[in-house]
């Protein structure tokens, strides 16, 4: 369908950007931000706009916070011999939500992937490296995806951890290969962590 207002276009070529939404979904968003109240727009753009302003990463974990250390990492209740690590911020929070994990996260800020030029320079390898080998750490957990990259990652980070005497473990094949840990289920996903194995 051809849309005859310039700017309704522009909206749906900004929302088709985003991950998961195509070209029906986001038509039908921006039909629906046509009919909202201005006040309604006007508080979206302005939320978005306070996300992009108002967070920055964790200087320990690499998650979102708006503080100069997230909450996590603030908690002295956590474990912090037990680390598990994670491609994202949204997997951290998918892993959060289960309630099993009580120890602390690194985000890898992505996986290797050589056909896409990401190697261990392009992910948070050497901060991790750094951190389990101030000698606190004593279990690592792996909670890449399920995938190629994912396994990759998973492979690469035994290798480099392994010499710092620490137990690398990988969680549980509960998840489906080729899925997301953002979209799995929070009973999947506290198997997964619970019968994790050693790598």
């Amino acid at each position: 369908m051809a849309v005859s207002a310039p700017s309704l276009a522009r909206l749906i070529g900004e929302l088709v950007r985003l991950p998961g939404i195509g070209p029906k979904t986001a038509q039908r968003l921006a039909f629906h931000l046509l009919k909202v109240s201005r006040e309604e727009a006007a508080a979206l753009a302005q939320a978005i706009l306070d996300l992009k302003e108002e967070t920055r990463e964790c200087p320990t974990c690499y998650s979102v916070t708006e503080d100069p250390e997230c909450s996590i990492c603030r908690d002295p209740s956590r474990d912090s011999s037990v680390l598990c690590v994670v491609e994202e911020p949204n997997d951290l929070f998918a892993v959060e939500r289960t309630g099993e994990f009580k120890g602390l996260y690194h985000v890898l800020g992505g996986v290797l992937s050589p056909l896409e030029g990401r190697g261990p320079d392009q992910i948070r390898a050497r901060e991790l490296h750094e951190r389990v080998g101030a000698g606190q750490v004593k279990e690592v957990i792996l909670a890449t995806n399920p995938n190629t990259e994912g396994e990759a990652t998973v492979m690469y980070l035994t290798r480099l951890l392994k010499p710092l005497g620490v137990v690398v473990t990988r969680i549980a094949r509960g998840l489906p290969i080729g899925g997301d840990l953002e979209y799995a289920d929070v009973v999947t996903l506290s198997e997964a962590l619970e019968g994790r194995r050693e790598v």
